[in-house]
This record gives structure tokens, sequence and C-alpha cells, in this order.
């Protein structure tokens, strides 16, 4: 079965397209950015050809869309001869409310609630509809699923999702904690658990998801009882340039000293904050660890304050669980970044954890074990697909309900 999987962002589209019924193979896979702006930007990567990249103006996501499915079948270029080939479509849909606990096949009641949470997730819901409903016009027919990042938490328990503000707030407008990265959580959990040879029924697993955006989550038998992003993706640990968790009073006492207006403190928590608004230098850990090395103070402090804030929700996340038996890093930062896993680590030892230098140095976007042998923590590093779990999960639902 071929399954074309779709991330719609505001402005831009990511899209893999996978042969799922013979070894579970990519076949391609792209980006396409500054969507509703001049000179957009098409870069697509075929398995086994050449890269292909143009720039050419791409006023909507049916547009961009349609674009996807002309360059997948391009007789130089594509991968497919013709859009019929494709049997499903998966979406990554950022927030589902409390409706799904599970990855959907669409269909209008679903589209209705992915609109009702438009104002739950007003940056990504909409583009994920309009992904949607550009594939309904440009293939009718074809069965569509949609995979939400917050359905792997809606396994918390009320006392873990709910904030301590007056209640006629959430059932007035659903104000709880959703979580996010769920599909990545989920992914590496059972990941991680394969690569030590255990079952994941039997593990209390702690997953950080470490990149721009960043997350962590408990994970007991499997399931979801805590994560640290919340109502919105820009809570809990610092990131490139959200704040994180932070005093609500110090953002009303700003904004009444610089007079912001909502749109402004929108803006500086998600845009303006995070180890960019610290290191006054970029949000990139790459940059800052040039820097650091080189003596910047802000560089630094940075660095130690993103290190010191995984470190404390790690431990939070071991007393939710009584313990832990397995530590898991992902992401751009996660799986990439030895020195700052090396920071996150370190003067854990009372806490089970036991980390190896010499295997940890100089290890890159591999899976691998980095904890010492014996550690009553294990820890390891692994690479995350998110694209890949929306494709399994897309064939499943559709093999399911279609037969």
């Amino acid at each position: 079965m071929i399954i074309l999987v779709l991330n719609c962002g505001s402005s831009s589209i990511k899209y893999q397209l996978f042969e799922m019924s013979d070894g579970n193979r990519m076949l391609a896979k792209g980006v396409l950015e500054r969507i509703g702006l001049n000179e957009s930007i098409v870069t697509h990567k075929p398995t086994g050809k050449d890269d292909y990249k143009v720039i050419t103006d791409i006023p909507d996501h049916t547009t961009g869309i349609n674009i996807v499915m002309d360059i997948l079948c391009h007789p130089k270029h594509g991968v497919i001869r013709n859009i019929n080939e494709i049997k499903a479509v998966g979406h990554r849909v950022v927030n589902g409310g409390e409706a799904y606990k599970e990855s959907v096949l669409v269909d209008n009641d679903v589209k209705k609630v992915i609109e009702e949470c438009i104002e739950l997730a007003p940056l990504h819901n909409p583009a994920n509809l309009k992904g949607i409903l550009s594939v309904e016009k440009l293939i009718p027919g074809v069965p569509q699923v949609a995979v939400f990042d917050t359905s792997f938490h809606q396994t918390m328990p009320d006392y873990a999702y709910m904030y301590a503000l007056p209640y006629e707030y959430y059932e007035k407008y659903k104000i709880r904690k959703y979580g996010y990265h769920g599909t990545s959580h989920k992914f590496v959990a059972s990941k991680a658990a394969r690569l030590i040879g255990k079952d994941i029924k039997d593990l209390k697993i702690i997953t950080c998801h470490l990149g721009n955006g960043a997350s962590i989550t408990a994970v007991n038998k499997g399931e979801s009882i805590d994560t640290s992003m919340g109502f919105t993706p820009v809570d809990g640990l610092i990131m490139g340039t959200r704040t994180g968790e932070v005093d609500p009073g110090v953002l009303v006492y700003i904004a009444d000293k610089e007079s912001l207006n909502l749109t402004g403190v929108n803006n500086m928590i998600n845009k303006k904050s995070g180890v960019f608004g610290i290191s006054q230098i970029s949000s990139d850990m790459r940059d800052l660890e040039t820097a650091a090395d080189a003596g910047n103070n802000k560089a630094i402090l940075a660095l130690k304050m993103y290190a010191y804030k995984v470190k404390k929700f790690i431990g939070s996340y071991m007393a939710a669980l009584n313990g832990c038996d397995l530590l898991v890093f992902t992401g751009g930062i996660g799986e990439n970044d030895f020195s700052m896993r090396k920071m996150i680590c370190s003067d854990m030892e009372n806490l089970g954890i036991i980390f190896n230098d010499s295997v940890n140095d100089g290890s890159r976007g591999v899976d691998i074990i980095i904890s010492k042998p014996g550690s009553p923590v294990i820890i390891a590093a692994v690479t995350t697909d998110e694209e890949f779990v929306i494709a399994s999960d897309t064939r499943s639902i559709v093999e399911k309900y279609t037969h």
C-alpha cells in the first residue's frame, strides 16, 4: 500500500511517500516552504534519484499539494506513475482536544472536531484541516487518516492534566493540559523498549523529545501519565524561542511595563524567548555551543538553564512514576547533541542514572545505549520517525475499515 504522509504548517508542507506493504520503504520526501509568499521553495528528495529543488509561487495549500502530486508522478523526479497509486493519506493534526485517544479515519465529524480545536491550536490546526480538504479535491474518495499530536496523552489522569484555575474555565473552554509531540513520544518509547529487549508494558519510561520545540513525557506501561507541554506547546521546557514554564505574574508585569497587548505577549513567549532570548545569539544549540566555547557568558547561561530544566523534569517524572527503568533522548538535540546529553545526565547518580561518557561522546543520529553496564536506569538515544508512525497508523486504520 502506497501512503502519502502530509504535515501541513501555516506556510509549509512537509511530505513523505511510503510503500507500506513491501518492506516499509520510504519512496520520497520533501518540503514546500513560504506558501502564500513570493518565491516559494520546493525541495524534493526521491530515494535513489537526485534531489530536485525549484522556486515558484505557491499561493495556497491546495496548489502546494497539487505540486507535491505532480512531483511524485514526474517522469524524471517522480517515484510513482500516477496519483491513483496513492491508496491513503495520513495527516499530522496537532490538536484533537479530548475527542480522540487514537488516530481516526477522517469523516465529517472528524473534520468538525479539528475545526472546533482551531482555538486550541490556531497556528497548526487550520493548516492541518486545509491539507485534508485539499486532498479531498485532488484525490476524491481516497481514505484519509488524522494522527493527533495530543492523542497519546489522553491517558493522563485528571489530576495531572487539570490546572488550578476556576473549574468553570475547563467546563466552558476546555482549559487543561493537552500535551504535544505525542506521536514521537509513543514511537521512541516502544523503539527503546525493543532496543533493550523488554516489553513496554513492564517498563517505566521517561522520553525526552529535545529539538527547537521540546517536551518530556512520563510513560507507565506504554501509556502517557504526564507530559511537560500544556494547553499550548509553549509550556514546560526551555525551547529554541519559547519560554517554557514561567511565572504567569511575570507576563502580567512585563505587559504592564512594556505596554504589550495580547499579541505582543504571545509574540514574546513564542518567538523571542527560550535560549534565543537568553543568549541573544541564536535558537540553534550548535551556534550556542560554539559561542560558549569562545567564552560567551550568555550562551553558557542559556545552555546551563536548558540542561537544568530538563534535569528537573526528569527528576519530577521519576517521582510521578515511582522510579524509572529507561530514560530516552530523541529529537534533533536529543539524537545529535552529545554534549547536551552529558550536561543533563551529569550528577544524577543518586537517582540511578549512571552515564557512560565514552560511549556518548561523538554519538549522533544512532540508536545507542549511553548508560554504563549495571546502571539502575538504562539511558538510550533513539532516532524518532513521526512520519513513519503516521504511515503505520494510516495503513492499520485503512485496512481495518475498508476491508
